[in-house]
């Protein structure tokens, strides 16, 4: 049985990080009285992500300490004022190798440089922190220990010394390295408790994008894979990668309509909850506008709902809506409709998935609206990656109860139609819009293909925008190859007096023009 005294209780607990979504994917933060490697080439964000573990220290009131060779006090300080923080309470000390002073007292010549810098640097650190005796301390960085040196035995013997001395002090530590060396290290893997490495990738277009990988972390569950950060005014934020398969969650089965007497009765009565839609169709057709008309009928039912726009700025948005007869400013400005323009060259996909947990988990939307694939699509690195993304959406929106609109564009207008993507596999129901021409007038055509959750009608009805809004007529009965955009009229006109306008296909033109054909 271990000696209570050797390995107490609370040895090696998770203590916050400071940095918010980061003690999500540790189960909980660092591991107490360990030492932790965080590593990344220059820029990546190491020294921001450790500022913050000292400053949340410091703010639990723990002593904290902050050992420097590579950055100066001044800038460290510069740091922090840019993100707004202050760093009192936090001790900072910067370690000079004597070599590397301009001090003349402090040079020498009669022993190697290597033998008397490494020597010194180590004592003077050591002697700090038996002075401050921190529970929280950052050495920053390795790499400069590795060029003193001079050797690799050397350098992990230097380092396993100063890893055991936190040890048995009862410190918490993160070691920074830049990976400056020629090939990674991975002697530092061996000797830390916890590897975590930061990554900053520059795409041909747009902003940089940050993600971090946690490599290992002995003795812990942890979230693996990559997840995305950014570094904004505040610090590092990070967004754990989406899990569908940890929110599990049962809801009451209910059905969403439209409002639109034609288009509910097109999808069999309306759109299942807990189900994902794909409106699919060239630009223009109106895809965006009968989504709109859903999200629209959520809001007047009381409930609340989420657009992330990736085509059109929130005040086209909002006039389009407007113009339809669709209300959205009053849920707007009431919080209980949350729109997000989002460009697809800064924003990363991990930060996208964020934006809908928050909206289901923290705002309770029942309606998520993304408009468009296409624009989603071009945020993320390849196509397989947003099939991932997207199953890994769908089925967390899906579990929890909430209605998803999909709109993707089609290349082209009239004619053979194709998608960037195909992810008509991941919906429960697919709209499929189509442009058509019919005496002389382009026209509009909408129809269900798919449908998994109960009936749907088969026929293809023509769809109408105007200043009433949404539209939708009768069946196009007479007509074949709609679909292609250049249909061919088959059908027999009722005799005279046969019934009311409504009886023809909206589609069918005037009868004059039928009996010339």
């Amino acid at each position: 049985m271990p000696d209570p005294q050797l390995s107490p209780p609370d040895d090696a607990a998770p203590i916050p990080t400071g940095v918010p979504g980061l003690d999500s994917i540790l189960e909980g933060g660092y591991a107490a009285n360990r030492a932790h490697l965080i590593e990344g080439r220059p820029g990546s964000g190491k020294t921001t992500q450790a500022l913050q573990f000292l400053i949340d220290g410091a703010r639990l009131g723990e002593r904290c300490l902050y050992i420097t060779l590579s950055e100066s006090r001044r800038e460290l300080i510069s740091v922090a004022t840019r993100h707004g923080w202050s760093l009192d309470g936090i001790e900072i000390f910067e370690l000079v190798p004597p070599e590397l002073s301009l001090d003349p007292r402090q040079q020498q010549s009669l022993v190697h440089s290597s033998d008397l810098e490494l020597g010194e640097t180590v004592r003077l650190a050591v002697a700090e922190l038996d002075r401050v005796k921190p529970q929280r301390v950052v050495f920053d960085s390795l790499s400069e220990i590795r060029l003193l040196s001079q050797g690799s035995l050397r350098y992990r013997r230097q380092v396993l010394a100063l890893r055991s001395y936190l040890l048995i002090h009862d410190a918490t530590a993160l070691l920074l390295d830049d990976l400056t060396a020629e090939q990674d290290d991975l002697n530092l893997h061996s000797l830390c408790h916890a590897v975590i490495q930061l990554e900053q990738l520059a795409p041909l277009y747009g902003g940089e994008r940050r993600r971090l990988r946690v490599i290992k972390m002995r003795g812990t569950r942890f979230r693996g894979g990559f997840h995305d950060f950014v570094i904004r005014r505040g610090g590092l934020t990070v967004f754990p990668r989406l899990v569908a398969a940890e929110h599990g969650h049962s809801y009451a089965i209910d059905r969403l309509g439209s409002g639109n007497q034609g288009l509910d009765a097109l999808l069999g009565g309306g759109l299942d909850r807990g189900t994902s839609t794909m409106l699919l169709g060239p630009s223009g057709v109106g895809k965006s506008s009968t989504a709109l008309a859903y999200v629209t009928a959520a809001l007047a039912r009381g409930e609340r709902g989420l657009i992330l726009s990736f085509d059109e700025p929130t005040g086209i948005l909002r006039r389009r809506a407007a113009g339809l007869g669709m209300a959205v400013d009053g849920p707007i400005a009431d919080g209980r409709l949350r729109v997000e323009q989002i460009d697809p060259a800064e924003v990363s996909p991990g930060e996208l998935a964020a934006m809908v947990r928050n909206a289901v988990e923290r705002d309770g939307a029942r309606v998520v609206l993304i408009d468009s694939l296409t624009g989603y699509h071009n945020a993320m690195p390849g196509e397989q990656y947003l099939l991932l993304q997207m199953h890994e959406i769908l089925t967390y929106l899906n579990q929890q109860g909430v209605t998803t609109l999909l709109v993707l564009a089609q290349h082209g207008l009239v004619g053979q139609m194709s998608a960037a993507v195909d992810l008509t596999y991941l919906s429960d129901t697919v709209v499929l819009f189509r442009y058509f021409e019919a005496d002389g007038h382009l026209r509009r055509a909408v129809s269900v293909v798919k449908k998994r959750v109960g009936p749907h009608e088969a026929t293809i009805r023509e769809l109408r925008i105007d200043g009433d809004g949404l539209r939708v007529g009768e069946p196009l009965v007479g007509f074949r190859g709609v679909l292609t955009g250049v249909p061919v009229f088959q059908g027999r006109l009722p005799a005279e007096g046969a019934g009311p306008e409504r009886d023809l296909p909206v589609g069918s033109g005037d009868r004059d023009s039928h009996e010339r054909e």
